[in-house]
């Protein structure tokens, strides 16, 4: 766990709320909010690597970016105005930042984000020290602060961290230079996940533009920003602009790999789990299919490679696609012939390792569990299961598979509350709060749902949230959980939905109740 530290103004409270009050930075006490427990696909902002001084040694960009956190009055007054170091003093200081900001770094590898917020803390205080508050190198401890926050659901703590780095970036150097992405990532991923996908839209936008301003529109840097922007815009409602996304970054990739095929794959791939999210399933098999073709072009059709795009071909024939003019229905027997290519070539293959079979198999049994073909379903189980020994991996594998209950046809249950959505970018918008609704329910050794019982809705009055869950529980088919190779039934599941919803919604309804009472 490393050394324990010993931080000034111990027993204060940090936070994160980060002013400019006479050309100095001033941290006002701010709780951190109740994290919003959504998922994210856009990826944490990470800081590039530059290095520290000349002593040889990285910092990891004085700091590779992870997630906010800010400092306390006293600690930023008392480094404000302390005047200039002695060498010696400042010397030491640098060492300590140093080996704190390694420490930061470990405790981030190692998932430990309480600690790595407490060091990420120091780390700011020590950065206002060392080079003042308004410096780029507390620019970037702020940043990295923020990211820590980020991963600890403190979001508009990261906010205010992320949105004080830009703010010194932008006094020190200029509005488009490239230092600020990492920052703006930040902030934009944030605000995403705080509730209002219409101020990320806005910073990621911006994080695109100074892309292009410092390397060129066709830039491969962009990419990740491209993927969270499309993310924002399926929050938004806007699956077009989110598919356009999309389509941009794959004619970045096949520009750059124009004489590599095969290096279009990993791009491919996400591309389809996307149309995959997004419900343009045939869209999603075509893609597939032209990676298979790639595939099998350049290489052979017995390739290892060939498993996944074969295996999620396979599991696209559960769903349909509704985003035609008629709906397009498929046969979900249609898939098996994919599933069983991809099991053969993964037990065939002299590149193949146990976990590759292992999932293919799976993948196949679980499609004999979707046709309702329980003895064959639970024949491939069985074999899994007994495969499954032998080694901590293996037995941590199958504790994974087969240790719960696992659903095999989960469909996304809309994220808003309200019928209109997300207010569209640019018009004013109220801030999101956040609902839940949670069920309890059983899996029998069949895998069917059983005994679905309401717990809380939050606010009470979104009973149509609520039973658009309930609709989605109770159609979902599950892998059962096993003991002994045997499936068994798996009985107090909680399942917990989170929503947004708009105040007006809620002042919307409750006038209605209201309303109807009074009649």
């Amino acid at each position: 766990m490393g050394r324990k530290l010993k931080l000034p103004l111990e027993g204060q409270q940090f936070d994160c709320t980060v002013l400019l009050q006479n050309m100095r930075m001033t941290y006002k006490g701010l709780l951190p909010s109740a994290a919003m427990l959504i998922v994210l696909v856009a990826s944490a902002a990470y800081a590039e690597e530059e290095p520290v001084g000349n002593d040889g040694r990285g910092d990891g960009g004085l700091m590779d970016q992870t997630v906010p956190v800010a400092e306390d009055d006293a600690a930023a007054e008392a480094a404000a105005q302390s005047g200039p170091l002695p060498r010696r003093r400042k010397a030491d200081l640098r060492e300590e930042l140093l080996d704190e900001f390694d420490n930061y770094k470990r405790l981030m590898s190692e998932g430990i984000y309480d600690e790595a917020d407490t060091v990420a803390k120091r780390v700011v205080t020590l950065s206002i020290q060392l080079t003042g508050p308004r410096s780029s190198e507390t620019a970037k401890a702020l940043t990295n602060l923020g990211i820590v926050q980020h991963r600890n659901k403190q979001f508009d703590a990261a906010q205010q961290n992320f949105a004080a780095a830009i703010d010194i970036i932008e006094e020190q150097e200029d509005r488009l230079n490239r230092h600020l992405i990492n920052p703006l990532k930040g902030l934009g991923a944030a605000q995403l996940e705080g509730g209002r996908p219409d101020l990320a839209k806005q910073t990621f936008t911006r994080a695109v533009h100074i892309t292009h301003v410092n390397e060129g529109p066709h830039n491969m840097d962009q990419i990740d920003i491209l993927e969270s922007l499309a993310e924002t815009n399926v929050r938004l409602g806007s699956l077009e602009e989110a598919r356009e996304m999309h389509d941009k970054i794959y004619l970045l990739h096949r520009r750059r790999y124009e004489d590599d095929q095969l290096a279009l794959i990993p791009s491919l791939m996400r591309r389809a789990e996307w149309q995959h999210r997004a419900g343009y399933i045939a869209d999603e098999q075509a893609t597939y299919r032209r990676a298979i073709r790639i595939i099998e072009t350049n290489s052979s059709k017995e390739d290892i490679r060939l498993v996944e795009p074969l295996t999620k071909l396979g599991e696209s024939y559960f769903y349909t696609d509704l985003h035609g003019e008629q709906s397009l229905h498929h046969n979900p027997v249609t898939g098996e012939i994919y599933f069983k290519r991809a099991l053969r070539i993964a037990e065939d293959s002299p590149k193949t390792d146990w976990a590759t079979v292992a999932d293919s198999k799976l993948s196949l049994a679980d499609y004999y569990m979707m046709q309702g073909n329980h003895t064959r379903a639970r024949k491939l189980y069985g074999e899994l299961w007994e495969s499954l020994d032998g080694s901590d991996r293996k037995l941590l594998f199958r504790d994974e598979v087969f240790g719960q209950a696992v659903p095999l046809n989960e469909r996304p249950i809309p994220e808003f509350a309200s019928e209109a959505g997300p207010s569209p970018l640019g018009r004013p918008s109220e801030e999101f709060l956040q609902g839940s609704v949670t069920l309890s329910f059983s899996v029998t050794n069949r895998g069917r749902v059983i005994e679905i019982e309401p717990m809380e809705v939050v606010p009470g009055e979104f009973t149509d949230m609520q039973e658009l869950v309930y609709r989605e529980i109770r159609s979902r088919l599950y892998r059962p959980r096993f003991e002994d190779a045997e499936p068994v039934e798996t009985t107090n599941q909680v399942f917990t939905h989170l929503f947004y919803y708009k105040a007006s919604d809620l002042e919307e309804r409750r006038e209605e109740a209201a309303g109807n009472a009074d009649t």
